[in-house]
């Protein structure tokens, strides 16, 4: 991984000045620092891919949800069951998903 690449998320994350970095840049971030430390920031990256499932950019384009749910899920299930937040955030992404999934199916 670039050296020059993950300072720049780690100066963007510290400049932000908030606990959870959201949207797009949220997801540059937290995707670049989970490549380098993943129990510290996969919990992170997989809320921001959820919630990122509700932007307006991705509200009919049902496939690029479910890669997003997928992603989160894959991320969640990643960390260490010793993650204090690995439950709480892979039980999010998989209710999501399950109600993407069954929104989906109805339609």
């Amino acid at each position: 991984m670039d050296q020059d690449i993950v300072m720049r998320a780690r100066v963007k994350l510290l400049s932000a000045n908030r606990r959870v970095v959201r949207g797009v840049e949220g997801l540059w971030i937290y995707r670049t620092l989970t490549k380098v430390d993943p129990e510290a920031y996969g919990s992170k990256l997989a809320f921001v891919l959820v919630e990122a499932t509700s932007s307006p950019r991705v509200r009919n384009m049902p496939e690029q949800r479910m890669a997003l749910l997928d992603e989160a899920v894959a991320v969640a299930t990643a960390l260490s069951p010793a993650n204090p937040y690995r439950d709480r955030v892979l039980e999010l992404a998989l209710a999501v998903r399950r109600a993407e999934l069954e929104g989906r199916s109805v339609s």
